[in-house]
């Protein structure tokens, strides 16, 4: 017995789709996780040029020196504020895609399970008819012996 399911295109396509999706969000994870090291490098940045300057006010430093280190303090500040929101956006596109595989997945195993119960159909139908088949020939033989006795 050979079992071709009819919808089996299907089956492959949502078997693709998801394997898309899985794709997408391990791309979407990726970039969450580069977005927020750049933002961890910004953060060591800033501590490390604070930490500078807190040293350099203990000692005789020009004002010109403090203040140019202020001054790219608070730049650090501007770049790690719209850091802060591409991590955001990374976590919301990382979220959707989640989402995203999770409605595939589930799509996916509906048609499996379809074609499951599919083959299970046919193979109850097959196993009948051989049985049937056999029963006839149980039958006839029974029916040959009595007709010679």
């Amino acid at each position: 017995m050979r079992f071709r399911y009819p919808l089996q295109k299907i089956v492959d396509l949502k078997s693709s789709e998801k394997s898309m999706a899985e794709w997408e969000y391990a791309s979407a994870l990726s970039k969450l996780r580069a977005e927020q090291e750049r933002l961890e490098e910004l953060r060591l940045e800033k501590e490390k040029t604070e930490r500078h300057m807190a040293e350099l006010a203990l000692r005789p430093t020009p004002l010109s020196e403090i203040m140019r280190l202020q001054q790219h303090v608070e730049w650090l500040d501007g770049r790690m504020k719209s850091q802060s929101a591409e991590v955001r956006r990374a976590e919301d596109q990382t979220a959707q895609r989640r989402t995203r595989l999770t409605s595939k997945m589930v799509d996916e195993k509906v048609w499996l399970n379809a074609r499951d119960k599919a083959r299970e159909r046919c193979r109850a139908e097959w196993l009948a008819r051989e049985q049937n088949e056999l029963d006839e020939m149980a039958i006839m033989r029974a029916s040959a012996a009595s007709g010679q006795a």
